[in-house]
């Protein structure tokens, strides 16, 4: 624009030259120059700088702030919907910036986490394998596996004072293992109980309450804790356990923290009886690499257990032991101690010395805890997938259960021509997979070294393939071939292969690597990308895409902080992206077009009257009409329809989601669109001179004078630009609100009442330099001919561009049309219910691990700042009976008959009277 100004500038200051050159010679008589005589190339020169200053209009400064104005009021909308309104945790939807809203209605690739994004992130223990023997199913009277439902019978668990009321287990077998004191099933529980980084609050006496930094690990205390080996608390130094109704006291020797790259965390104890144990527990091939070679049919037997838990969508871990000899820890203990102190390389050497500390340990068996889908969630994925989004699923889960969360949200089908599992340990083994699935999806012989498919004379991109394969695909890669595939010379194919699937799934991630693969398609594609996720290791990954949302789960506000837009549930994203983002999409484009046409019809007349005027540099309005056009005359009526214009209302927009795709190929405004509006307004700048030029030329006043004067043809002009410009944005309008009507008319109203107070006598008479129009706008609007001459310049402006757009409706309709004439049809019968298809899985089984755990707690903990001391009344005094099965009840018999007070340690930030925070909203404070 600034340059199509500079061109104006030079043209006018040309003809300038040339004016003055040939004919301004001739006023000199009575207009002499003072200096620079017959300079008329000075003359040019400074005309082109009038110019500029006097055309400067067609430069859209105030479209900036009305910009910020309409991103603002759609930000305003989201938080202000009610349909993306969680009512059970009272979390409405934020927008936390407001400048990416037009691009929610443009989004190709969404990226999402799926522990608490897709799922609840709200884990329940439903099975365990413990010593080759699995529990958790229940079974009817002829010992046949019946499916667990509302109506099952759970497990009893009234018999135990301190059990959890909410827990429900349906295999009464695991409880008789417990009271018949199996050492295993013991060991199982008393590892379950210590090898944690929960913190227990006892708010009186048996009310339990756990502050968990993972739900996981919630999920495992608890469960614990209802088969009689409950955590009772725990100091820097020691952990309390109630065992089968005694109090026993556990040395916290060590803890041998989580993170991303050991995938485990474990402990080190000592146990009453003075023997050193250490507990572990984590992912379940991280463990089998260090299990002691006597374990090798209990590992296979527990590897079937993990893929059948695994099969049914639930999280498994791996759990192992290890006694450990007095001298060996002695020795093991000064590595420790003397690398935790060094500051080079910490914590290089201590994961070294970890890894020596879990070696040869004794497996116990596995966990499975349930984490269902949210409600929504294959409904949106399915919506989405309609819409032509891309959704990659990156997730620290298992293979198996990644792929089995992917079979329930409708990601992954059974009717798929393939899914590809790319699962290499070696680059060339990643590569030649990668290949293979290519070379497969595109139907092609040849495939070149490099990866990039030799394509026959027909394509030329792989973006071609893309549009043409009818196929669908899915691509599920692990974390350590991902890490492989994201070299230099094998991420090319890795992304041509992805975005020829239809789904990917990258399981076993860690942060960084969501974060690499999120901007492997930010660099390579022209594509808006959306990140979703709920915990901190998520929060690279949100931050790297271009929009980051975040969902406020049960994993803290780190994502929620990071992101650019917040709410509770995953099924929003539909609302937020097919409603939101493309109405925001397409007022913006409107106001765009619309802005750039009526500047460029407000400001080009200058231009075709400088050739009548002598190239003077000569306004053809009111200094205070200019003054106000964009201000007051127009800027209500687009800010109205950049607010609040809608081409389908929002059931329409979710139950046709291939709306969507123009936002995504970016039809509605682009190069081509922006030459269309210029050119509209080139041309009825064009018509608003030369009609009323023309017709002020033949037309007469009523009592026979011409139309001669300068003011009545710049108020023609004005009044014909302000009606023109008001009617095209009424036919622009979709939609029309109160708001529209007041606004478009409320605008009219306002012009002529300034116009007239302008020109009036009053003001003329109180600043007479100022307002020079004095009685222009009665003269001039009181005769018949101007009103006709500006009917007749509206209809020519206003008609060419109306049956443009009735033919393109007609003969060339949009999807957008048509259910634009399907809306309007079905008013007389009220508003439709969306009918959108609920989706169901087909029958499969896929299997899995996860760990939403966070390195750093073990220290925390045994630092003991998130503890503070309190002296509280314990029942950790019950003793057993020696009859094992009556252990409880004879708790109930003596509970009024034991009690001590001791010096405890309970959970609490330090320095708060509160001990409701969990230790990730502390490290969050």
């Amino acid at each position: 624009i600034f340059a199509f100004l500079t061109c104006m500038g030079v043209v006018l200051a040309i003809g300038n030259t040339i004016w003055e050159t040939w004919i301004g010679r001739k006023f000199e008589v009575f207009l002499p120059w003072e200096q620079f005589k017959n300079s008329a190339v000075f003359s040019g020169f400074l005309t082109f700088w009038s110019y500029i200053i006097i055309l400067n209009t067609v430069v859209p400064i105030s479209l900036y702030v009305s910009v910020e104005v309409l991103r603002l009021g759609h930000s305003f909308f989201i938080n202000w919907d009610q349909k993306i309104y969680h009512d059970q945790t009272d979390t409405s939807a934020e927008a936390r910036t407001t400048t990416l809203t037009e691009e929610l209605g443009q989004v190709e690739f969404i990226f999402s986490d799926k522990t608490g994004t897709l799922t609840q992130n709200i884990m329940v223990f439903r099975k365990c394998s413990i010593n080759g023997q699995t529990y958790g199913d229940a079974y009817d009277e002829f010992n046949h596996r019946v499916e667990i439902t509302e109506k099952t019978a759970c497990v009893d668990f009234s018999f135990n004072p301190l059990c959890d009321k909410g827990f429900r287990f349906y295999d009464s077998s695991l409880v008789e293992a417990v009271k018949q004191e199996d050492p295993a099933v013991q060991e199982f529980f008393r590892l379950l109980a210590l090898c944690h980084t929960v913190m227990p609050e006892e708010k009186s006496e048996g009310n339990l309450v756990y502050q968990a930094q993972s739900p996981d690990e919630g999920a495992l205390v608890t469960a614990a804790r209802n088969f009689g080996f409950i955590f009772r608390a725990r100091t820097p130094e020691t952990i309390t356990l109630c065992e089968m109704g005694r109090s026993t006291t556990y040395q916290l020797l060590a803890i041998l923290d989580f993170n991303n790259v050991r995938k485990r965390m474990s402990v080190i104890v000592r146990n009453p009886e003075g023997k050193i144990k250490l507990y572990c527990k984590g992912a379940d091939t991280i463990i089998y690499e260090r299990l002691n070679p006597s374990n090798e049919e209990i590992m296979y037997t527990t590897s079937e257990h993990l893929s059948e838990f695994a099969g049914e969508g639930l999280r498994t871990l791996a759990l192992a032991y290890k006694d450990i000899d007095e001298d060996y820890y002695e020795v093991w203990m000064k590595k420790l101690h003397y690398a935790s102190t060094v500051i080079e390389n910490r914590d290089e050497q201590l994961a070294v010395l970890y890894e020596e500390m879990e070696r040869e340990m004794k497996l116990l068996g596995a966990t499975a805890v349930e984490d269902k889908l949210q409600d929504g969630v294959p409904e949106t994925i399915a919506c989405l997938n309609l819409a032509d989004i891309k959704i990659w699923v990156l997730t620290g889960d298992k293979l198996e259960t990644a792929m089995n969360i992917g079979y329930s949200c409708n990601m992954l089908r059974d009717d798929m021509n393939e899914v590809f599992i790319i699962s290499g340990h070696t680059l060339l083994e990643v590569k030649q997979q990668l290949r293979s699935a290519k070379e497969q999806i595109l139907g092609l012989s040849r495939v070149s070294s490099s990866g990039d498919v030799e394509k026959a004379d027909m394509f030329g991109e792989d973006s071609v393939f893309e549009e043409t394969i009818i196929a669908e695909y899915a691509l599920v890669i692990n974390g350590h071939s991902l890490a492989l595939a994201l070299e230099p010379q094998l991420e090319h194919m890795l992304l041509d292969l992805a975005c020829l699937c239809k789904t990917v799934i990258c399981c076993r991630v860690t942060p960084l690597q969501k974060a690499q693969v999120v901007e492997l398609v930010k660099r390579h594609k022209r594509a808006v990308t959306l990140a979703v996720g709920d915990g901190a290791n998520d929060v690279s990954m949100i931050k790297t895409a271009h929009i980051g949302v975040g969902i406020s789960g049960q994993e803290g506000m780190q994502a929620v902080l990071a992101s650019d837009y917040s709410f509770a549930q995953f099924q929003y994203l539909r609302r937020l992206l097919l409603v939101h983002g493309r109405w925001s999409y397409f007022r913006m484009c409107n106001f765009l077009g619309y802005f750039f046409y009526k500047n460029f019809a407000f400001t080009l007349v200058h231009f075709w009257y400088g050739f009548f005027c002598g190239f003077s540099a000569q306004a053809v309005y009111d200094q205070w009409f200019i003054t106000l056009f964009n201000i007051i005359y127009t800027s209500l009526p687009v800010l109205a329809m950049g607010l609040f214009d809608q081409d389908v209302n929002d059931q329409n927009s979710l139950r046709y989601p291939s709306l969507y795709k123009p936002g995504q190929q970016n039809l509605l405004f682009n190069k081509r669109q922006f030459f269309l509006c210029t050119l509209q307004g080139v041309t009825t700048s064009f018509l608003l001179f030369f009609i009323p030029y023309g017709a002020f030329s033949a037309v007469v006043k009523e009592d026979g004078s011409n139309f001669s004067d300068q003011q009545t043809f710049a108020v023609t002009i004005a009044t014909t630009l302000v009606i023109v410009v008001s009617v095209q944005i009424g036919l622009d309008t979709h939609y029309w609100t109160a708001v529209n009507h007041l606004f478009v008319w409320g605008s009219l109203i306002v012009y002529f009442a300034i116009l007239f107070s302008m020109q009036s006598y009053g003001l003329f008479g109180l600043f007479p330099n100022n307002f020079p129009f004095i009685g222009a706008a009665y003269n001039c609007l009181s005769e018949k001919g101007v009103w006709l001459v500006i009917l007749l310049t509206t209809t020519v402006c206003v008609v060419p561009g109306l049956v443009v757009s009735f033919l393109k409706v007609d003969l060339f309709s949009t999807l957008t049309d048509k259910v634009r004439y399907l809306q309007q049809s079905r008013k007389r019968h009220g508003p439709q219910e969306q009918s959108l298809r609920r989706v169901r899985r087909t029958s499969s089984r896929r299997s899995g691990y996860a760990f939403s755990h966070q390195q750093g707690y073990g220290e925390l903990i045994t630092s003991g700042k998130n503890m503070r001391r309190s002296t509280v009344s314990s029942a950790c005094s019950l003793e057993k009976t020696t009859n094992g099965s009556n252990w409880i009840g004879n708790v109930l018999k003596r509970k009024n008959e034991v009690s001590c007070s001791s010096q405890e340690f309970i959970a609490a930030p330090e320095g708060n009277s509160s001990a409701t925070k969990t230790p990730r909203q502390q490290q969050t404070d």
